[in-house]
């Protein structure tokens, strides 16, 4: 899926970003990253807490070095990717958090969280990382995307993934409102623990 995404700047991505981003569409591939995450929630995100787990968006909790490993799979009859996340709090039951992601044309995707609930973004590379750059929040209904302005509530998202080495890489995300500042976020670093290409 991605290197249409990404067209003629995927060879100049480093080796393990190809990796992480090597799931085909149409394919079984699955790649699992495991890392460590710092994760902040401000007081506006532990309000929003009920609805988040009930949309399933966002990670509620907040913590340090949060193991966390990421599965990122394709299917044969679709050119979906799945993401399927799980959080390992202390003193907590693992927190799973899926999404999909599609990509629309070009470089503009959308990753579809519960309920059709979608974070379109614009994903590139920009010489140094991988940037995902917020394009608004939709909602997909028989077909249509309806604009959402969740943007006014909880903020705009951004994320940028960036090599180390040839076996790990950092990755980066936070929602930032205009007012309010920083009110989520994660990051931290990830290895690749396995690759079914």
């Amino acid at each position: 899926m991605f290197i249409s995404v990404f067209q003629e700047k995927w060879k100049d991505l480093p080796k393990i970003l190809q990796k992480r981003y090597s799931n085909r569409a149409y394919s079984d591939d699955i790649v699992t990253v495991d890392g460590k995450l710092d994760v902040y929630c401000s007081w506006l995100i532990r309000l929003l807490k009920p609805f988040l787990k009930i949309f399933n968006v966002l990670v509620p909790y907040q913590g340090k070095n949060i193991p966390v490993s990421v599965s990122f799979v394709s299917k044969s009859d679709s050119e979906i990717l799945y993401f399927n996340r799980t959080f390992s709090f202390p003193d907590k039951k693992p927190y799973r958090f899926y999404s999909r992601m599609v990509r629309l044309k070009g470089d503009d995707v959308i990753e579809f969280m519960r309920f059709n609930i979608g974070w379109r973004m614009r994903c590139f590379y920009d010489g140094k990382k991988v940037v995902l750059q917020h394009r608004g929040y939709v909602w997909k209904f028989f077909g249509l995307l309806i604009p959402l302005p969740i943007n006014l509530l909880i903020g705009k998202g951004y994320a940028e993934e960036e090599a180390i080495s040839d076996n790990e890489f950092r990755m980066y995300f936070e929602i930032r409102h205009r007012l309010f500042g920083k009110v989520y976020g994660y990051g931290g670093n990830f290895t690749i623990k396995e690759q079914e290409i």
